[in-house]
């Protein structure tokens, strides 16, 4: 693998062209749609009704112009790395000695999920905050999604990822970083800080798989751990029709997504009806945002390959640096702390009565505080 090729980092705007907001629209009301059971609800999948609804004020209610703007407002950029496009944001703080953070998103998620993290990370001071809390903000769309896709080419795994991860903060010229993510976020960000272990001080999830190994003694586990234990084992035997999908026929399914809109709609709307918290639902506007990352850029079949390509990746995944948890009671698998605590050097636990899986768009000030506490650790070269 070689980055050597073409290091060159290029402004960017999302710009896109009313023909295709105009397609959109008309497809949305030539949608055919199918039958439903009397009285299924979500049993089956995504209820009719629902979708009807939140189609229809996707057709006449949601303005991307607006989003557009809102996201044009941060300083993006796009850069060649490993053979394929990297979009990202990059957000310097007005404090100079503000620590680099590197936020990788998940799937159905794209850098939408972080929009509401951006001012309090990175301008504390503007938000009532501790100037001391600053962070410098990298937020990069995986490679085969958004405005990072479609790749070209075979292998884009978690592991080609976080060496990506690693070249991006290498050419911004951070010699010193965190990281953190959810979802495929969790994976990537430790092992950007297997990869680049002299350079990551510490990495922070809010999504972590706590695994025991067979003859891994149990006993002093409580009630709450083994239920813990009890519903993560449920989720790994019966994989979701979404994962087991994506991980053998993306190819297969991309066709569909990627014609139909009410099927992409459908495809990322169950994922934030399901996983998210119900006192803190994601707004309609913010989920429509995230999936038009999908719709207008073509990516709903290289962003599935991901799982194709990672479910060939055996092993465990490693973490050679100070980690930090936040658990959210709506999230698909809660972590059980002993177990996390036999693999990882855990210096922070945290545990909150809301959010889920999108904890950064339903518990934003939640996961702000979270971070600016696991964070100070690291401040001014230290580690405590």
């Amino acid at each position: 693998m070689s980055f050597l090729q073409d290091t060159e980092i290029r402004p960017f705007r999302i710009q896109i062209s009313q023909s295709e907001l105009d397609d959109l629209r008309d497809r949305l009301a030539r949608t055919r749609w199918p039958d439903e059971l009397p009285n299924a609800g979500w049993d089956y999948g995504v209820p009719l009704g629902y979708l009807k609804e939140l189609a229809e004020y996707w057709r006449t209610s949601y303005h991307w112009r607006q989003h557009e703007q809102r996201l044009n407002e941060y300083p993006q950029f796009t850069t060649t790395i490993d053979g394929t496009n990297v979009h990202f944001l990059h957000v310097r703080s007005p404090e100079q000695d503000a620590l680099p953070l590197l936020l990788t998103h998940g799937w159905p998620g794209s850098i939408v999920e972080f929009l509401d993290l951006i001012g309090p990370l990175a301008d504390p001071r503007s938000y009532g905050g501790d100037p001391a809390d600053a962070f410098h903000l990298v937020i990069p769309s995986i490679p085969g999604f958004g405005f990072s896709g479609p790749t070209r080419d075979k292998g884009w795994d978690t592991r080609r990822i976080a060496r990506a991860w690693a070249e991006l903060m290498r050419r911004l010229g951070y010699g010193r970083y965190g990281a953190h993510g959810g979802d495929w976020g969790s994976s990537i960000s430790r092992i950007v800080a297997e990869v680049d272990r002299e350079h990551v001080c510490g990495v922070h999830l809010n999504y972590l798989h706590t695994v025991p190994p067979n003859d891994a003694d149990l006993s002093g586990l409580t009630k709450e751990d083994r239920d813990r234990l009890e519903r993560a084992q449920r989720y790994r035997s019966a994989p979701a029709g979404y994962m087991r999908l994506q991980s053998t026929r993306p190819q297969t399914l991309s066709y569909a997504l990627t014609d139909s809109p009410v099927g992409q709609l459908a495809w990322i709307a169950e994922k934030f009806y399901e996983w998210t918290d119900p006192a803190c639902r994601v707004d309609n506007d913010r989920m429509l945002t995230n999936v038009m990352f999908y719709w207008l850029t073509g990516t709903a079949g290289s962003s599935a390959r991901l799982y194709y390509e990672s479910a060939k990746t055996k092993g465990k995944i490693g973490c050679p640096v100070p980690m930090g948890v936040a658990v959210f009671p709506y999230d698909l698998a809660l972590p059980v702390r002993s177990l996390a605590e036999r693999e990882y050097d855990i210096v922070h636990w945290s545990e909150f009565e809301h959010g889920g899986h999108f904890a950064a768009m339903e518990v934003p000030d939640l996961l702000v505080q979270d971070l600016r506490v696991f964070f100070r650790r690291f401040r001014n070269g230290k580690l405590e």
